[in-house]
């Protein structure tokens, strides 16, 4: 179910998470005990607390009524589960295992960093695994704003960028997490350093390759730090509060609140087990407010930023094509925001395309509140292949730049393998060609506006931008 579009009176206003976490404790201590052994019920406590009649709803001040969302029903239906795994780690904080396990040596002192481009999976997990292994996490690039607001409440100090990191160690060992391409590495990393790889992602094109064996640890689950998370608890180690909050956050973002395609039953549970370490008593709130923050960073980037924000290429080689195509994808709570943009982002996902130097480029819009995906389309090589790899999907405007692509949300699940699948089974570019046969020279320039408070970077000077009046069509 959608998170509710208004939080409940006690908690408007711009109060943060910490605050409200602390004020639900208290005054839902009495209420708890009389319903459970346990205060905070893997995160559903507030859920509990407000519970309505019929056990399914929750009613707030003034008798609004709504029902319980997907991720608080999946809480509740763990929290017992969660709550004896949480209360058998050790009460102390301890980097000494408690278990005999295996803990590879070479990720002791080693730096944890995820790929370019870095999201809150990539940061969090870099973090819990630098705590778990006793090392150090860096930045491969600059963060967005839902991993600083991750930052900021769980009270975790954003780490250093690797190039910081390398400048004073260059020869620090490395452990790539959430990540395993040479493609999405920071450039300043040397692959002859890489000890270990932490990931979720299938092994495609461009894996690193590496001249001696090294600490390789690959689940199909939704998120890295549900591995990291889950190491901690075979190891019988309790993260600290902060960790465990960050960790919760990064599942929560990259299975959009468990509703994701890409979600397992280990993703559920360890979210409820990391609720119950992180004291969390509203997690339905803390998921609203993480998700705010990321799509206000989308409502305020340029058409270069949202085209370049999470984009990832992949290589393919048949005997009808070969070459790379590019997927981005742009997550935000109100897709016709983004999609009115269109005659911005066709230019420049031709721009990228053609500077990037790869055969396709798409744009994915995924609506994260009612899961509903929409493709954009700049030419007609992807309008072919997107026809192709989604049959049963529709154009939906006259220009043919737009397919609604249904309840499909995950370019991991539901994009790449359709990409794929299509490919191998014998597409071939078509002989139109449209506007990304132009002269790199003819695109413009990329300036940051000086008066500009986002200090968005933006395209200018393009040949490719529409005239006023036009609007941009699949073939020029």
């Amino acid at each position: 179910m959608s998170p509710p579009t208004s939080s409940p009176k006690s908690k408007a206003g711009g109060v943060s998470f910490a605050s409200v976490q602390k004020r639900a404790r208290s005054d839902s201590h009495s209420t708890c005990h009389s319903l459970g052994h346990h205060d905070h019920h893997a995160g559903g406590a507030e859920a509990l607390r407000l519970t309505g009649p019929d056990g399914q709803t929750k009613i707030y001040d003034g008798g609004i009524v709504r029902k319980r969302t997907n991720i608080e029903n999946v809480v509740l239906d763990r929290g017992d589960a969660a709550h004896q795994i949480a209360q058998a780690l050790p009460k102390e904080i301890t980097m000494v295992p408690k278990v005999d396990l295996f803990l590879p040596e070479a990720l002791k002192d080693a730096i944890f960093v995820g790929h370019i481009v870095t999201d809150l999976d990539s940061v969090g997990g870099a973090i819990a695994a630098a705590a778990l292994y006793g090392g150090k996490a860096a930045l491969a690039s600059e963060i967005n704003s839902e991993t600083a607001f991750a930052l900021k409440e769980w009270g975790v100090e954003k780490p250093p960028t690797i190039e910081e990191v390398l400048k004073e160690n260059p020869d620090a060992n490395i452990c790539l997490v959430d990540h395993q391409q040479t493609s999405q590495m920071n450039p300043n990393i040397n692959p002859d350093n890489v000890v270990g790889v932490i990931d979720h992602h299938a092994l495609q094109s461009k894996t690193i390759v590496t001249d001696r064996p090294i600490y390789i640890d690959i689940r199909p689950w939704g998120s890295m730090s549900t591995i990291i998370a889950h190491t901690f608890l075979t190891h019988q180690r309790r993260p600290s509060i902060g960790v465990a909050g960050m960790m919760l956050c990064a599942i929560l973002s990259d299975t959009l609140n468990l509703q994701g395609p890409t979600t397992t039953e280990w993703d559920r549970l360890v979210v409820a087990v990391l609720s119950e370490i992180a004291q969390v008593d509203d997690i339905q709130f803390l998921a609203t407010q993480q998700f705010k923050a990321k799509s206000k960073e989308l409502a305020g980037l340029s058409a270069h930023g949202l085209v370049n924000g999470d984009q990832k290429a992949f290589s393919f080689k048949t005997e009808k094509f070969q070459g790379d195509v590019g997927f981005a994808v742009v997550e935000t709570t109100d897709d016709a925001v983004i999609i009115d943009r269109l005659d911005e982002l066709l230019p420049e996902i031709v721009a990228c395309k053609k500077e990037k130097e790869v055969s396709a480029l798409f744009l994915a819009v995924v609506n994260i509140v009612s899961l509903k995906g929409t493709l954009l389309l700049c030419g007609p090589t992807e309008l072919s292949l997107a026809k192709v790899a989604f049959p049963d999907c529709t154009i939906t405007n006259e220009t043919s730049t737009i397919m609604d692509l249904g309840k499909r949300v995950s370019r991991k699940k539901d994009y790449i393998p359709a990409i794929t699948q299509a490919i191998k089974s014998g597409w071939s570019k078509p002989m139109t060609r449209g506007k990304s046969t132009v002269d790199i020279a003819s695109l413009g320039k990329l300036e940051v506006d000086p008066l500009d408070p986002h200090q968005r970077v933006v395209r200018k000077g393009s040949v490719l931008t529409p005239k006023s009046g036009e609007h941009f069509k699949v073939v020029g």
